[in-house]
């Protein structure tokens, strides 16, 4: 799995479930649908990332305050914390490929309102509906590989989803920000509206439906509800689960915050913070790629504590500069020429190690819910997605003229991680009953 930032999250054989073996009719794979699951699976993060450079065009365009564009990314994570918590059962009683195709019709009308809309207010409605709708491309395509596979050959499957969640994030920013140079704001919302009419063309000509009708289960909301009560109450689930959501809130706060601060304080022009976007997306993923080199070697809790510890001293590098930076007399002029480098270089740190952080958190979170483990995913992703949409909302109320916003909850959000992470058990509780 990825977090909404693209951060891949290390799959084994171990964490596919066994209990969905592939039948006969579903056990020889064609060659173009682990394609075809990672072009929708790639719907949410170009949807999150491909219009952050916009943020300063769009604010000017709907004549709204400078920063009040980070509200549209907080609708966009709220949607996203109701679809995630949502999709899975839907998908397990109506099978994927209706869910996925209504839900991909739904995304289109939703970007086709961004693109058309003429107020902030109706640009965050339409954000909110297509979230909901693009859930179902984040949350589906993982149950559809569980449908088809197992063990060595799901992890295959997963790892090339695993990619294509990682790369799209680095690439997203870029072309939208050079696109920027060329075209309206609105064109990148007419391009994901066609992107997901393509999806539904996909859908509706070559997807095929991957759970079986005897395999499916009925929906009842009270049993979800009490399932969603008894995985809340289990400590190691809820103090990791912590540790994954304010990681979330870390990397939204950037998300939200980045385009303003480095387009209007710094005067970077959209392509320039695109490619900005992809060195902080390269770090993430290269530190997840170390997290993966050294599974077996350390211990998911060492690795876990080391990278909250260099992450919090990023976090408070961060702050210290800014404040430093602040005291000097025109602070403008010495934000723009001396804050640069030392902000990039702190972002860096904190930044990169949340691809320690994201999946060794979500190892912690999943490692007593065998028997709920697709509940438990479903549910710590909705409290990202919900944490996120709180950083997002306060960077939009927050000035938008200094770095300080930014820089105070990224230390927040990493103090958080780290009190969470000394909640958890030393020693893991006893394994959930049948």
């Amino acid at each position: 799995m990825a977090s909404p930032d693209g951060i891949p999250v290390t799959v084994t054989p171990d964490t596919v479930s066994k209990a969905n073996a592939p039948s006969p009719e579903t056990a020889a794979l064609p060659g173009w649908l682990p394609l075809l699951l990672g072009f929708l699976t790639a719907v949410g993060p170009v949807s999150t990332d491909i219009y952050l450079p916009a943020f300063p065009a769009l604010e000017r365009s709907l004549h709204a305050p400078a920063g009040s564009a980070g509200m549209t990314l907080s609708a966009w994570m709220v949607g996203l914390a109701i679809g995630q918590i949502t999709m899975g059962p839907l998908a397990d009683r109506f099978g994927r490929r209706i869910p996925m195709l209504i839900g991909m019709i739904v995304y289109t009308i939703g970007s086709v309102g961004c693109a058309m809309a003429t107020t902030m207010t109706s640009m965050c409605l339409f954000r909110l509906v297509a979230a909901i709708a693009a859930s179902a491309s984040i949350v589906i395509p993982s149950a559809c590989v569980r449908d088809l596979s197992s063990g060595n050959e799901a992890a295959r499957l997963m790892s090339k989803l695993i990619l294509i969640q990682g790369i799209v994030p680095i690439l997203a920013p870029m072309l939208g920000g050079i696109a920027l140079d060329y075209i309206s704001w609105r064109a990148i919302f007419w391009v994901s509206s066609l992107y997901g009419a393509v999806c539904v063309l996909f859908l509706l000509r070559a997807f095929p439906e991957t759970l079986p009708q005897e395999k499916r289960r009925e929906l009842r909301p009270l049993s979800l509800l009490h399932r969603y009560a008894i995985i809340a109450r289990e400590r190691s689930f809820i103090t990791n689960a912590l540790v994954w959501g304010f990681c979330g809130f870390l990397s939204f706060t950037y998300l939200t915050a980045a385009p303003t601060v480095f387009e209007h304080i710094f005067g970077f022009t959209p392509a320039h913070y695109g490619m900005l976007f992809g060195l902080f997306a390269v770090c993430m993923i290269g530190s997840s790629q170390i997290n993966a080199a050294l599974v077996g070697r350390v211990s998911s809790s060492a690795m876990l504590g080391w990278a909250l510890v260099i992450s919090i001293l990023g976090a408070i590098a961060l702050l210290v500069v800014v404040m430093l930076a602040e005291q000097y007399p025109g602070s403008g002029h010495h934000i723009r020429q001396i804050m640069l480098v030392p902000i990039v270089g702190c972002m860096m740190i904190t930044l990169g190690m949340t691809g320690i952080i994201g999946p060794n958190a979500m190892v912690g979170a999943l490692s007593n819910q065998s028997h709920y483990a697709g509940s438990a995913s479903a549910f710590a992703g909705t409290m990202q997605y919900a944490l996120g949409s709180l950083a997002s909302t306060a960077i939009g109320l927050l000035p938008a003229d200094t770095p300080m916003p930014m820089a105070a909850l990224m230390l927040f959000a990493a103090l958080m991680m780290g009190v969470f992470a000394v909640m958890r058990p030393h020693v893991a509780p006893p394994a959930q009953p049948g």
